[in-house]
């Protein structure tokens, strides 16, 4: 049986959501007999110093932890400075380890790490399998990033494309994302389509069952939650007019739980406003997110329209897997929607029209069959289609093939 050796810059014990998926996806294939090897650094994604040890074995999976600069996540250089010696340690460890016919699993952080697992596989007569959580450079370039512009945006898309058309198979997120790589020239035979997933041990939490809802001094209020990481590629502006609109509702609360830049923007935001309808917690840890994420009565996913085909917000399936309706602010033909209006599993289409958005919020809270069946839809849709079974099974056949 071919080895597979996947490459991440993050890995478990991390608590980010590609390290969490990449941990489950590598636990199964070991579990299922398969010799797999995991390289990744020895940081955490939000503690760039830490040093966690450079070899061990987690549930049968090797784990080979590399040396990188830690300058961390607060400012674009550092960044950039971590990514390249994360690229140089990688490459050298890749080219040591990797043997003719084994499988690399290259995933996207940091960017264009199929690029440089592209020039392993060829000289060592391996096979490329890509694993896209998001698509750079455009989402660089859609978000203004310094540099990554013009002649060296397509330089790099280029790049990018070359090592896709060259991949053994490409696994993206959702159908817009495969649209946008078959508008690249990347083969439609060499896309395939595996939804993310959640934690299997996420399961609905009846309000006066959770208590969390205690310890957070929420009460009977109806709560509107946020889950997860929010970025540059969320529109936390939106979500400010969102609370805004609902300031004068005393019974409706709103709570982000997480983390990222625009996490602390919002709070800094909010509290310059006055507003104390909003509370902020941290992520809590994988054996509290039944509870965690069965407070809010409906969650809130944002994306802004210009990352639609890019980025396939991960939140939304412990949501599901929560039984929990969903609020979509982005795109109205976007993924997300599509998957709201096939199950009916949240609001209708809204796109960035936060009137709309508090409107329906506004009726949730005084219809609570309604809120029932979409959570009911919305546990369904997590049950027949986007749990992890389903998504382990299909990604193991793509490795197999």
């Amino acid at each position: 049986m071919a080895r597979i050796v996947a490459v991440n810059r993050y890995y478990w014990p991390d608590h980010s959501a590609t390290s969490q998926l990449l941990t489950d996806l590598l636990e199964h294939l070991a579990a299922n007999g398969h010799d797999v090897l995991v390289v990744t650094s020895r940081q955490r994604y939000d503690r760039p110093d830490a040093a966690l040890p450079e070899t061990g074995v987690q549930a049968g999976v090797r784990i080979r932890r590399l040396w990188s600069t830690r300058f961390g996540r607060g400012g674009l250089a550092g960044r950039a400075v971590d990514y390249l010696s994360f690229y140089a340690s990688a490459l050298f460890a890749l080219l040591a380890c990797v043997r003719r016919g084994d499988t690399i699993l290259a995933l996207t952080d940091p960017p264009l790490l199929s690029v440089l697992a592209g020039m392993v596989a060829a000289v060592k007569r391996a096979r490329l399998v890509n694993w896209c959580q998001d698509l750079f450079p455009e989402i660089a370039e859609r978000l203004g990033v310094p540099l990554v512009k013009g002649p060296v945006a397509r330089a790099l898309q280029s790049a990018r494309n070359a090592s896709f058309r060259a991949a053994h198979a490409n696994i993206v997120l959702c159908e817009n994302m495969a649209s946008h790589l078959l508008d690249q020239k990347v083969p439609a035979e060499r896309t395939v389509i595996v939804h993310n997933w959640a934690d299997s041990d996420i399961r609905p939490v009846a309000r006066e069952q959770n208590p969390l809802r205690r310890e957070w001094d929420l009460g009977d209020r109806f709560v509107v939650g946020y889950s997860g990481n929010l970025g540059r590629a969320h529109d936390h502006e939106a979500l400010l007019d969102l609370i805004t609109r609902l300031r004068g509702h005393e019974d409706v609360a709103f709570l982000f739980i997480g983390g990222g830049a625009g996490f602390d923007r919002l709070r800094a935001l909010a509290e310059g406003a006055g507003l104390g309808n909003v509370q902020f917690r941290a992520y809590q840890p994988r054996e509290r997110l039944s509870e965690s994420l069965s407070v809010p009565d409906v969650h809130l996913v944002s994306l802004r329209a210009e990352m639609e085909g890019l980025i396939m917000p991960s939140k939304i399936y412990g949501i599901l897997a929560a039984g929990r309706p969903t609020l979509f602010l982005g795109a109205a033909d976007g993924s997300i929607q599509r998957m709201m209006d096939s199950f009916g599993a949240g609001a209708p289409p809204v796109g960035m029209d936060t009137r709309s958005a508090a409107e329906w919020i506004a009726a949730c809270k005084r219809d609570l069959d309604l809120l029932s069946r979409l959570g009911d839809g919305a546990r369904r849709a997590y049950e027949t289609r986007f749990n992890r079974a389903i998504s382990l099974d299909q990604f193991e056949r793509v490795l197999a093939a």
